[in-house]
């Protein structure tokens, strides 16, 4: 079977999902609640939101991203430093641990939330254990001031990380050990494999994800999380390109995650692969020398 989730920009696009035909949120970017204002937004208020995703998920499961800030999204009462390399610097999990009383709302609000469903956690540009370390401690000390507090939440909620950088990829054996999931963000990870900036216009045809490079850091990643028993998913927009759906579940990449209108054609491209023809023809893009070589493969 092949789970085909949804992502999404605003909680107000969860019934939008379920009518075209979600399994799942494989990833709600929960930047909404901050980006553009000038005040942090309130527990409450966040739980509000991460409720309405999960309530209208029952059966499915729903991964709620913790705040990417930084790069291209910056919210006003941060106050976030001018950078010359934005998508090289404070941003993601590193703003999160840096700023302990704004993620540690979060993280209460989305702990309270997995009372309401499959409710997972993930973590957003993680390279090092020691990151992941630092937000289970966080989690462990808000659940204890829930439980004195006497408020409900699931004790067996997942904690996973975002696969977006080659040093999370290749560090993905040790990584997996201390994370209950992987999500590869390939957006990112295309852009930091091949050191291409994906907004400029100008390096449009050097920016692919059928680079030989990628293809082989999905099949590390995928490799390692089948190893560790693990589920790996991907939510970048390789999994609504159909020669990309084609490649990732070749490589057993089975969860994929998708902007919901794509869902019902991404839908019918699955139904139309035959595993064993993907499997294949992904073997033969492992050992192809070009990109022209690796679609190729795929066609």
């Amino acid at each position: 079977p092949v789970s085909l989730r949804a992502n999404l920009d605003l909680p107000s696009e969860v019934e939008r999902a379920r009518e075209y035909g979600a399994d799942g949120i494989g990833l709600f970017r929960t930047e909404c609640l901050v980006v553009g204002r000038t005040a942090m937004p309130t527990e409450e208020e966040q739980y509000d939101a991460y409720r309405r995703v999960a309530e209208s998920f029952p059966d499915g499961a729903v991964y709620i991203r913790t705040f990417d800030l930084g790069g291209d999204k910056f919210p006003m009462f941060l106050h976030m430093p001018r950078e010359e390399n934005p998508f090289l610097g404070w941003r993601a999990v590193r703003v999160c641990l840096d700023e302990p009383d704004f993620f540690r709302t979060q993280l209460r609000a989305i702990l309270r939330a997995t009372a309401h469903g499959d409710v997972r956690i993930m973590v957003p540009m993680v390279n090092d254990v020691e990151e992941v370390k630092q937000v289970r401690e966080y989690l462990e000390a808000e659940e204890d001031a829930l439980r004195r507090d006497g408020i409900p939440y699931n004790k067996g909620y997942k904690l996973g990380i975002m696969v977006e950088t080659p040093a999370a990829a290749l560090d993905s054996a040790e990584l997996a050990r201390h994370a209950d999931f992987f999500s590869v963000g390939t957006n990112d990870l295309v852009q930091y494999t091949l050191a291409v900036d994906r907004t400029n216009s100008r390096l449009a045809k050097l920016y692919n994800p059928f680079h030989p490079s990628v293809v082989r850091l999905l099949h590390q990643v995928s490799r390692v999380a089948k190893a560790a028993g693990i589920e790996v998913s991907v939510c970048g927009e390789m999994a609504a390109n159909p020669l990309g759906a084609f490649l990732l579940l070749g490589l057993d990449i089975s969860a994929l995650s998708v902007s919901w209108p794509t869902l019902p054609e991404v839908k019918r491209v699955v139904r139309d692969i035959r595993i064993e023809d993907a499997r294949k023809a992904a073997r033969k893009a492992l050992a192809a020398p070009t990109t022209p070589d690796v679609m190729r493969c795929l066609l």
